[in-house]
């Protein structure tokens, strides 16, 4: 690869880094609270969960695995107390997934996690390179994500 080639890397690339970065400090403050037992799997099956719950294979479909795949995260984290299944109240058939209490206490963390990266991040760019990264992503989110 040439030195230019390195310097102009991929938006996707550029994308994943930080993201990665938000993972991993995620992941080590849920250790460190004595969730030790989610997995970086479990953990992205488990963020596509909506507040009123989510059907088994939606989340499959939105984490790009497949509904045997989703429900044996969805077994584990059933197993953990991270989540719950309950009769969908729209088809008596059906069941969804929702966030059951050490679920709702992990969440809870990840979002004050996400929010002091995010402080520092900001801190980095400045409030305008932050804002208008935030706009362009969001933006971006329009033509890349079909679940939005």
């Amino acid at each position: 690869m040439t030195e230019a080639a390195e310097e102009r890397q991929n938006l996707g690339l550029l994308c994943f880094y930080p993201h990665r970065a938000m993972e991993a400090r995620l992941f080590a403050a849920l250790a460190a609270a004595g969730f030790d037992d989610i997995t970086p799997a479990q953990g992205r099956l488990a963020a596509r969960i909506g507040p009123g719950g989510t059907r088994l294979t939606d989340l499959a479909e939105q984490a790009l695995v497949t509904k045997q795949t989703a429900g044996h995260l969805v077994d584990q984290l059933e197993r953990a107390g991270y989540v719950r299944r309950v009769p969908d109240p729209t088809d008596g058939r059906a069941r969804l997934v929702q966030m059951a209490g050490r679920g709702e206490q992990v969440v809870a963390l990840a979002r004050q996690v996400e929010a002091e990266v995010e402080a520092e991040w900001t801190a980095h760019l400045g409030e305008e390179a932050t804002a208008a990264l935030r706009a362009a992503l969001t933006r971006l989110r329009e033509i890349t994500d079909p679940f939005r």
